[in-house]
C-alpha cells in the first residue's frame, strides 16, 4: 500500500498496485508517481517510467475499494503500440493477413474489445485463402469468392490444419453476430486457435520444403 499526494479533501490517498510495464518503451518498471486526480471513484494518477532512456509520463488509472483505498486497473491506452511478428513463412503467404491481424491488435490495445474481434476474424479469412491459392493459384478466383468454411473443408488437406482452422472461423464468427454459439469462448481463444493455424501451416510449408530439397 502507498500514499500518494492528490487533490482529494485530504490531500492524499492510499494507493495498492502498480503499472509494471511502461505504455511507451514496454520495459518492466517500478513507476514513480507524482500526482493524482481523483474524480467521482476513480484515481488518475500522474505516472512517470523511470527508465533513463525513456522518462515517458502517462496516466494510471485506480478504482476505489470499499472506501478505503484505490486500487490498479489500467494505464492510459495512448502509448507505442506493440505489433506481432511473423516469420518470413507467414509474411509470404499473406502480407494482407500480417497488416490487418496488427491493426486488429491495435484495437484491442486500445481496449475496443467489441471490435478488434471482427478484424481478427478478417485476418484469419486472408490467411487461409492466401494459403490456399499458394497451393492452388489455378482455382484463385474460385476461392476469393467461396465461404471460407467451405475453403477448408474442400481445399485443405492437413487434419492439424483443418481442425484447428474450423474452429477459429467458429470463434471468428462469434465475434461478428448477435448472438454468440460458443458461450465460455473468449476472445483469447480466438487468438489461440489462430496461433495454431499459423503453427500448423508453418510446420506444413517446412516439411514440404525439406522433401522438396532432399527428395528420396
Amino acid at each position: 500500500m502507498k500514499i500518494i499526494q492528490t487533490d482529494s479533501e485530504q490531500g492524499h490517498d492510499r494507493i495498492e498496485g502498480y503499472p509494471n510495464n511502461c505504455p511507451f518503451c514496454h520495459k518492466t518498471i517500478t513507476p514513480t508517481f507524482l500526482y493524482g486526480h481523483e474524480k467521482f471513484r476513480t484515481l488518475e494518477v500522474l505516472t512517470v517510467c523511470p527508465s533513463h532512456d525513456c522518462k515517458r509520463s502517462f496516466i494510471s488509472y485506480y478504482e476505489l475499494v470499499q472506501n478505503q483505498y484505490f486500487q490498479f486497473s489500467g494505464v492510459t491506452t495512448i502509448g507505442n503500440l506493440i505489433g506481432k511478428e511473423f516469420n518470413n513463412v507467414i509474411q509470404t503467404i499473406s502480407e494482407n493477413f500480417v497488416t490487418i491481424y496488427n491493426q486488429a491488435y491495435s484495437a484491442e490495445q486500445h481496449n475496443l474489445n467489441e471490435i478488434c474481434g471482427v478484424g481478427y476474424r478478417k485476418a484469419l479469412e486472408f490467411l487461409i485463402k492466401d494459403y490456399i491459392i499458394s497451393n492452388k493459384p489455378a482455382d484463385k478466383e474460385k476461392v476469393v469468392k467461396m465461404p471460407l468454411a467451405a475453403c477448408i473443408a474442400e481445399y485443405i488437406d492437413d487434419s492439424r490444419i483443418k481442425s484447428v482452422a474450423k474452429r477459429a472461423v467458429w470463434l471468428g464468427n462469434d465475434e461478428t453476430h448477435y448472438v454468440r454459439k460458443w458461450d465460455g469462448k473468449n476472445l483469447n481463444d480466438l487468438k489461440k486457435l489462430i496461433d495454431l493455424t499459423i503453427h500448423w501451416i508453418e510446420m506444413e510449408v517446412l516439411t514440404k520444403s525439406f522433401e522438396h530439397e532432399m527428395p528420396d
